[in-house]
């Protein structure tokens, strides 16, 4: 189940598409009946928490918290309770991805989705700290968008 909280009314949202395409991402992983927690919230709620847990005293546009943190990208859940069936957490500041989506030329529907991608990533083990983990989460990103049409 996807469960989203919406604490920001400076950007117009359709809670609806965020949640159907986080659905997708989910079920295009296998994991279509694990829960996700997606907090849409603002610039200064996200910077606390990047500074926080990443010691970086600025916002930024999405921050991942995994439920299963020892997982490798590639690896699955070994889910044994009904607990990990929880893939994890995300924060995204919609006024960050809309300033973002206006630099980069493309809607902020699309910045969202692909953020929703590079997030559920994050919890799935993904990352790009090195150049070789990058190109696996980025082919992983693109295989992604394209079946969720970007």
């Amino acid at each position: 189940m996807i469960f989203i909280k919406h604490t920001q009314r400076k950007v117009k949202i359709d809670l609806k598409q965020i949640e159907k395409d986080a659905q997708k991402i989910l079920d295009l992983l296998n994991y279509s009946d694990f829960d996700l927690g997606i907090w849409l919230t603002t610039n200064p709620s996200i910077r606390a928490y990047n500074k926080r847990y990443r010691d970086k005293d600025k916002p930024t546009d999405i921050l991942s918290f995994p439920n299963h943190p020892e997982l490798k990208a590639g690896e699955r859940i070994n889910v044994v309770t009904e607990d990990d069936k929880n893939v994890g957490d995300i924060i995204i500041s919609l006024e960050y991805v809309k300033k973002d989506a206006e630099k980069l030329g493309v809607t902020f529907e699309q910045r969202m989705k692909r953020l929703l991608v590079h997030g559920i990533c994050h919890l799935l083990g993904y990352d790009h700290i090195e150049d070789s983990d990058y190109e696996v989460m980025h082919k992983k990103e693109m295989a992604l968008l394209k079946k969720i049409e970007i």
